[in-house]
Order: structure tokens, then C-alpha cells, then sequence
């Protein structure tokens, strides 16, 4: 278990995070309109990513892959997607107004001094992050719970980094991320939630890019305590993270299914405790042995004289064959079902 803005979540109940990224394309309007998807959506939490261009790159930094139409560089298109100080609060404020978690993953440290002025209640690690070591030690410093994706990272490098995290004695949330742009079924991972839950002794779940839900239900049915997917608006938005995004109905769905499945994994009740609530059902879906044909007084009873037939109120099926060679001390009609009482 572990907290967040002083909310539990565990295996019985992960965080679910709606993560915008750079989906806004820079518009303020357009991030705002996303808080509002993502709380409609029923998740926990909504992520952005705080990106300073000045502090985090160089204009020689290479593209991920040539998407813009606007922007010359890659850093320009950093600089372009940079929100004010103001700018972050009013989001951050726009987030708890809508009961939602704010998280925002910096990536430099003027951007982690930026997001710790505004307001986090913990600090989302970025997978290219994760062997930042000077960035890590400050967020280690703020004693906020921090969900370090391994997207990039060979397991050493985790090793190093939970080591770090663990030694400051601060809540870690480790999870499995594959840094492809959508992921392919092979490349999920999913495995490796219960292994990081057992090799680190630490909470463990999946930050998604597979663009589906189909990860997030069995990263839900193997008990994950955090869960992180992409969120477009719409499949026809403009922007790298698009494929590999869920909408907003597809959240929905996903927040849903997820509750749906802790619900069952919750339960620990006996097959004897499940059938007992369907004892009303029974004689609904039941048969009892009736006459198949019309049967007069002192008549032994003989297989072609019985039938199987609904409800299930009479003398059980079961008990049939028990029944052959009995004598009858009464009539009985066709279609009747036997009376323990019609028998000598």
C-alpha cells in the first residue's frame, strides 16, 4: 500500500493515471480540456510533462520522429509546449477541482524546482530519467512517493536507481514501461510486474503505450498498484503519442473494467458461499421427475414411465433411478411432477 495526496492505493486498489504528455500541443485550452476528459474518464490522477527547453536540451537534439509542421527543432518544439509558472498552477488548481490527482513528470531540475513551487503529491520519473542522478536526489529530498518508469532502462540501471530511492526511505512505485510508440503485445512486459514487486520489495505496475485497454485489465487481474496510459482526445489529433493513446471513451472503459476485475479479485468467498446466493434460482433451472405419461394407481415405476422436466421444485433428478420399481398409490396425471407422497 501507499499514498498519494493522502489517497490509498495497493494491489487492491491501483492509481490509475490519464497521461497527456505533449498531446495539448502546447495549447493551454487544449490541456485544460483534457483534465476535464480524464475526470469524466473515472481515473485517479492526470500527468503531464514539464519540459524547459533551455534547461533540458540543446538545439542539436535530434527528433523521435519528424511529426511538426511548425517547428524547425526539437527544441523549438520544447520551447513551444513550456507553460508559465501561472500557466501550471491553474492547471494544477483545475485538477484538484476536479478531484483529480495532478502529476507532472519534470525533466530537468529548474523543471522539478518549477512543479515543487506549484504543487505535486508525488513526482512521476520519466524512463530516460531514470539514471538522472542529480534530478532523482532532488526528488528524493521533497519525501514524496515517486513511480519511476524503466522504459529505457537495462536492469542494472533499475537496480542503481531503487537502490537510490530506497535509501532516502521514500514510497516507490516501479513500473514496467516499453518506450515503443504504439507497443506491441511481445514488447508489454507484463511479466515483469511481479517480478519488480518480488526482486525490489516494492510496490510494482505498468505505464502503457500499447494504445489498447487490453494491457491495463491484465496488469488489473495480476494485482498492479499503478497504471498509466496515454490519452488522445480523439485517433485524429495531431502528435507523436497519438497511436499509442487511449480516447476518452477508451479510458473510460479501461477505469471501469479495471474497478470491475479488484471487485472480483476481492472477493474471497467459497463456491458454497456463491451457490448459496443462487439458492432462489434453483428451481428456475432445475428439473424434477415427472410422469411422462399418465400413470393409474399401483403402477411400479419403470424408466419409460419417467421424464426430466422443469421446475425443479419436485422430487430432485438425482434421485431417479432411486426411484425405478416403486409402486404408486395414487394417479397421476402426464406432466405431473412426482410427490414423495404419490409413492407406497
Amino acid at each position: 500500500m501507499f499514498k498519494v495526496g493522502g489517497r490509498r492505493f495497493s494491489r487492491e486498489h491501483c492509481l490509475i493515471i490519464g497521461e497527456v504528455a505533449q498531446s495539448h500541443d502546447g495549447s493551454l485550452g487544449m490541456a485544460h480540456a483534457f483534465i476535464d476528459a480524464v475526470a469524466s474518464a473515472g481515473a485517479d490522477a492526470v500527468k503531464f510533462q514539464t519540459h524547459i527547453a533551455a534547461a533540458e536540451s540543446t538545439p542539436a537534439e535530434p527528433w523521435r520522429a519528424r511529426f511538426s509542421f511548425q517547428d524547425k527543432s526539437r527544441y523549438d518544439y520544447w520551447k513551444r509546449m513550456e507553460f508559465s509558472e501561472e500557466q501550471w498552477r491553474g492547471l494544477a488548481r483545475h485538477a484538484r477541482d476536479k478531484d483529480l490527482l495532478f502529476l507532472s513528470s519534470p525533466f530537468s531540475l529548474e523543471a522539478a524546482e518549477l512543479l515543487l513551487r506549484v504543487g505535486v503529491p508525488a513526482w512521476k520519473v520519466a524512463s530516460g530519467e531514470l539514471s538522472n542522478a542529480p534530478l532523482l536526489d532532488r526528488l528524493l529530498a521533497s519525501k514524496k512517493p515517486v513511480l519511476a518508469s524503466t522504459g529505457m532502462s537495462a536492469l542494472a540501471e533499475i537496480d542503481k536507481a531503487v537502490k537510490r530511492v530506497q535509501a532516502a526511505k521514500v514510497p516507490l512505485v516501479l513500473m514496467q514501461c516499453s518506450s515503443l510508440y504504439p507497443c506491441p503485445p511481445e514488447s508489454v512486459g507484463l511479466r515483469l510486474i511481479e517480478f519488480f514487486r518480488r526482486r525490489y520489495r516494492c510496490e510494482a505496475g505498468l505505464s502503457d503505450h500499447s494504445g489498447t485497454v487490453y494491457p491495463g485489465l491484465a496488469a488489473a487481474a495480476l494485482g498492479c498498484s499503478a497504471l498509466e496510459v496515454h490519452v488522445a482526445l480523439s485517433r485524429d489529433m495531431f502528435g507523436p503519442d497519438i497511436p499509442a493513446s487511449l480516447t476518452p471513451q477508451e479510458l473510460s472503459q479501461l477505469v471501469k473494467g479495471v474497478r470491475f476485475i479488484e471487485a472480483m479479485n476481492a472477493s474471497g468467498a467459497s463456491k458454497n458461499e456463491l451457490s448459496r446466493k443462487t439458492a432462489g434460482l434453483r428451481p428456475l433451472f432445475t428439473k424434477s421427475v415427472a410422469a411422462r405419461v399418465r400413470l393409474s394407481r399401483g403402477a411400479v415405476l419403470r424408466r419409460e414411465h419417467l421424464a426430466l422436466k422443469k421446475p425443479g421444485t419436485g422430487i430432485p433428478a438425482a434421485e431417479l433411478e432411486r426411484l425405478l420399481g416403486r409402486r404408486l398409490k395414487k394417479d397421476v396425471p402426464a406432466d405431473a411432477l412426482l410427490k414423495r407422497g404419490d409413492l407406497a
